[in-house]
This record gives structure tokens, C-alpha cells and sequence, in this order.
């Protein structure tokens, strides 16, 4: 779809509801080719694949250790691959494993403290700037847009599954 809205924080109040699902469909287009550009300067900036920042990401959000299997269906990759991503990251000092307590034969992965402090103080400044454009919602706007963002991933996780299953 090529439709070309005026890219400005202004709502238009006199949109048709075509025309805002054509515009939300274009803007979030928008959003993946951009936040992609971004991602990619990040890694470059903290020396990381685009990949292994995108899995550094992930153990961040997560509570605790996790599994490299957990890896794997976190970021789509095979388990082989997830198992090279982790040994990469291990040998960079960004994860550390630990031994599984309650399985011998498994081991759990987390986020190194040094590097969980020195991703977190590179994205001191994008994380402002992306909190700054959150503060001119109101708490309402807000719970939509994270209603939105949540209903909108598990969307993307459930056609991605299908697409890797052939379907």
C-alpha cells in the first residue's frame, strides 16, 4: 500500500474510518522500517549483530534466566542457531550461563550485569527521547496504544508461527 499521509502529530478529526485504518496500516509500516533502522544503529553503536541485540533485548524484559530452547521461540530462530547466538553472546562476556536448578542437563542464560549496565546506558538517550514523544498522551491515549501494541505482537507471533509452519 503507498499511501502517503502528511507524517505530523496532528489528528484529523475529519478521517474517515477507512482512512485512518489505511493510515495506521501505512504508519506502522513506517514504524517496522524505521524502528529496524534504529535497532541496527544501536547494535552497531554497542558492537552487537542486529540479531543478538534483538535477543539482548529479549532477556532483558524477561524476570529471570532462561533456556536456550526459550531463546529459540523468543527470537524464531532454530535451536541450533539460538545455541550458536548464545555461545557468540557467552564468548562477548553479554550472557553468562547458569546451571539449571532444577534440571542438570539444561542450562539457564541471562544477562551479564556489565552488559545489562552498558546496553542500558546506551539506550539512556533513545529511551528519553521515545518517552518524551509518550508523555503528550493521556493516560487513556496510553492504555490504547499499549492495548494496541500488545493485541498487534501476539497477531505478529501467531502469523509468523503460521508462516513458519507453511501454512
Amino acid at each position: 500500500m503507498s499511501t502517503d499521509f502528511p507524517r505530523s502529530s496532528e489528528a484529523r478529526e475529519d478521517w474517515s474510518r477507512a482512512e485512518l485504518l489505511a493510515r495506521i496500516v501505512t504508519e506502522s509500516q513506517r514504524h517496522y522500517a524505521d524502528y529496524s533502522l534504529f535497532n541496527q544503529a544501536m547494535a552497531d553503536h554497542v558492537g552487537l549483530h542486529p540479531t543478538d541485540m534483538q535477543c539482548v533485548a529479549l532477556l532483558d524484559m524477561e524476570p529471570g534466566p532462561v533456556s536456550t530452547g526459550d531463546i529459540a521461540r523468543l527470537t524464531g530462530l532454530t535451536s541450533g542457531s539460538a545455541t550458536r547466538l548464545v555461545d557468540r553472546l557467552v564468548k562477548a562476556g553479554i550472557v553468562e550461563r547458569h546451571a539449571d536448578p532444577h534440571d542438570r542437563r539444561r542450562s539457564l542464560v541471562s544477562l551479564a550485569p556489565e552488559a545489562r549496565q552498558r546496553i542500558g546506558a546506551a539506550w539512556d538517550t533513545p529511551g528519553r527521547a521515545f518517552g518524551a514523544v509518550l508523555e503528550s498522551y493521556s493516560d487513556s491515549e496510553l492504555a490504547i496504544i499499549a492495548d494496541y501494541l500488545h493485541r498487534a505482537a501476539e497477531v505478529g507471533r501467531a502469523q509468523a508461527q503460521r508462516l513458519n509452519s507453511g501454512g
